[in-house]
């Protein structure tokens, strides 16, 4: 158990979180995936968790291990070409975590995924959420262009709007 981790969570506030994302940095999101959404047929769902508390901290889940949960519960693998993709930032933890769907991971293999997180958590470490949201969508964007085009019916299968839990 990880003392620190715990204390970190629970000192974690809706307060930061709104700081960090703020309205209008909510809607260009929002709108970014969106306008993602109508070059490819892939799906994108970006959340932010602002911290674990209960089971999940005491038991030390990972972040990793949260984005898998949160993209089952979710249901992004749900999606008809199978191209779901969750990015997914654990504020407290100043973790990024990205989980593909089937169709996409078997395109992209993981470092591409791993260096998309590394370059976020490195802006948001500077205090550069809505950029380095931004440059994380736009990455996401360019290797789903290159493997799933536009579909003829441009479904959107996923809510575009962030969710802030």
């Amino acid at each position: 158990m990880n003392f620190r981790r715990i204390v970190r969570h629970l000192a974690s506030t809706d307060r930061q979180l709104r700081r960090a994302f703020p309205a209008h940095t909510l809607a260009a999101i929002q709108e970014a995936i969106r306008h993602s959404e109508a070059e490819h047929s892939g799906q994108l769902r970006f959340v932010v968790e602002g911290a674990l508390d209960g089971a999940p901290l005491w038991r030390d889940q990972s972040p990793r291990d949260r984005a898998l949960e949160l993209f089952a519960h979710l249901r992004i693998w749900d999606t008809e070409h199978n191209s779901g993709v969750l990015v997914y930032l654990l504020l407290a933890d100043h973790a990024v975590e990205i989980v593909v769907d089937r169709g996409i991971h078997a395109c992209c293999d993981s470092g591409v995924w791993q260096r998309i997180c590394r370059s976020m958590e490195s802006q948001f470490a500077a205090g550069r959420f809505e950029a380095g949201t931004m440059d994380g969508i736009a990455a996401v964007s360019h290797l789903l262009m290159r493997h799933f085009p536009p579909n003829a019916d441009g479904r959107n299968e996923l809510p575009d709007s962030p969710l802030l839990l």
